[in-house]
């Protein structure tokens, strides 16, 4: 009986001789063909290659997958059938259960192995032991591919996960990394089985999308890394946290969803220039997320250090920031970017983060569930354990840390043009004036249809401390 899946196999080339007839190669959060170990490890190996995407229920249901994510996901399935049809081959697509769907087409093709690549979540890890129940006597080989360095690669002396960014940072910066891998030129698919068709955006998902939503794929996420590359990323250093500028890179949607590679997008910065520098430790962070919940998946919803906290309880507060209703014009900027364009600039999410959290301190799992309701990139690794760290059950140790959403609203939007973008009732203010609305006439301030500020922030932060034990 072959042995369990191994988690994120180290590619190897095998030699010609010792070819297998046929393999699958599953498709999940790896939506490419550059650099994806997975797939050139089954062309070199087996004789024909099935590309299998399967649009699972159990995977597209909330919180996973929402409207704006099932729209990316399906630009992004539609760029990936382009370019395995431009190597000679297809990708053969299927509606079912995952485990169910591939144990009956590598039925149908006889296959003798299935190639995947290895994911994290708990979600993930249990569906790999399925499919490796499911598969009997086919084997399941996983492949490294969804972040830089690989979960579990990197320990502390005693052998455990890292738990602080800053060593494991250290740790990451040294590690020797993989070369990416060229796609296959020719992908050889059996020639009597047929493609299947995707879905529509209204078979898999109900409600609507964001109006400004990024396209998905390979090919938009090339282009977009391409200029970004060609320029404003020597100046990431500088202006990542200037809202206005809207200086991010926005290539998250497509390393969550794999359009492109992490270790691919890593491998093009320079180390010599202090922008490329600042990205690469960003996608430290990621990876840094991804090792923690791979040691422990139950974080994604449980507290990673428990605060005792009593959370508030107060569907009108929350309903209000929610909306980017809260009178800081800050805050619901950042809340209505995220309406608007299925994203929002890592600035805003801390500010709107301690907001709920300190301000209206209420459940990070709160904000943490709508942000996956809305976010294209909205990955349980990063989103989660990004929410924890701005709740201070993370794996931060300034667990009490407030953001005041006026001083940082003067720190990285100073003269209000991130305000004016988002929130239209501002617009007519002109200067930092927009930050504090509620400092304006009276008659003015009653033609501007937008409320006073729901929480006194400076009462708000002194009752969170009382309630943490900090007062």
């Amino acid at each position: 009986m072959p042995r369990p899946p191994e988690r994120a196999v180290p590619y190897e080339p095998r030699l010609a001789c010792d070819l297998m007839r046929t393999a699958i190669v599953l498709f999940t959060r790896d939506l490419r063909v550059h650099d994806h170990p997975a797939l050139v490890a089954a062309c070199e190996e087996a004789e024909r290659v099935v590309p299998l995407f399967v649009f699972d229920g159990d995977a597209l249901a909330r919180p996973i997958a929402s409207p704006n994510k099932v729209a990316f996901l399906l630009g992004a399935v539609a760029d990936l059938t382009s370019a395995l049809r431009d190597r000679g081959g297809m990708l053969v697509k299927r509606h079912g259960r995952l485990v169910g769907e591939v144990a009956t087409v590598a039925a149908e093709v006889g296959a003798t192995a299935v190639f995947a690549t290895a994911d994290v979540t708990a979600f993930a890890q249990r569906r790999e032991e399925a499919l490796h129940d499911a598969l009997g006597q086919i084997e399941l080989r996983l492949c490294e591919g969804v972040t830089v360095v690989p979960p579990g690669e990197l320990t502390t002396v005693s052998g455990q996960h890292y738990r602080v960014f800053t060593p494991y940072w250290k740790k990451w910066r040294a590690a020797p990394r993989r070369q990416p891998l060229e796609p296959p030129s020719q992908v050889k698919v059996p020639s009597t089985l047929k493609a299947g068709t995707a879905p529509t955006l209204g078979d898999l998902s109900k409600g609507g999308c964001s109006p400004d939503l990024p396209d998905g794929g390979e090919t938009a996420g090339c282009a977009l890394l391409d200029s970004w590359l060609a320029g404003p990323a020597s100046r990431y250093d500088d202006v990542r946290d200037d809202l206005s500028a809207d200086a991010s890179s926005r290539l998250s949607p497509y390393l969550h969803l794999g359009c492109l590679s992490p270790a691919g997008v890593a491998s093009r910065l320079d180390h010599r220039d202090a922008g490329h520098e600042s990205f690469l430790r960003q996608l430290c962070w990621r990876d840094f997320h991804h090792q923690v919940l791979a040691a422990r998946p139950e974080v994604s919803w449980e507290d990673f250090r428990h605060q005792g906290d009593r959370w508030a309880a107060s569907n009108r507060l929350f309903e209000a920031w929610k909306d980017g209703r809260t009178g800081y014009p800050v805050v619901d900027a950042g809340m209505r970017q995220l309406l608007r364009e299925g994203w929002m600039h890592n600035r805003a999410r801390l500010i709107v983060g301690s907001f709920l959290t300190r301000d209206l301190y209420l459940d990070w799992r709160l904000g943490a569930r709508h942000f996956l309701d809305w976010l294209v990139d909205g990955d349980i690794a990063n989103n989660q354990l990004n929410w924890q760290w701005v709740a201070g059950t993370g794996t931060t140790s300034r667990s009490n840390r407030v953001l005041s959403p006026l001083r940082q609203a003067e720190r990285f939007d100073p003269q209000g043009n991130y305000v004016r973008r988002y929130v239209p009732e501002l617009r007519a203010i002109e200067g930092p004036a927009v930050h504090r609305p509620w400092e304006l006439p009276p008659k003015v301030r009653e033609r501007l249809d937008y409320p006073d500020p729901i929480v006194d922030h400076d009462e708000a932060v002194e009752a969170f401390l009382n309630a943490r034990g900090k007062g």
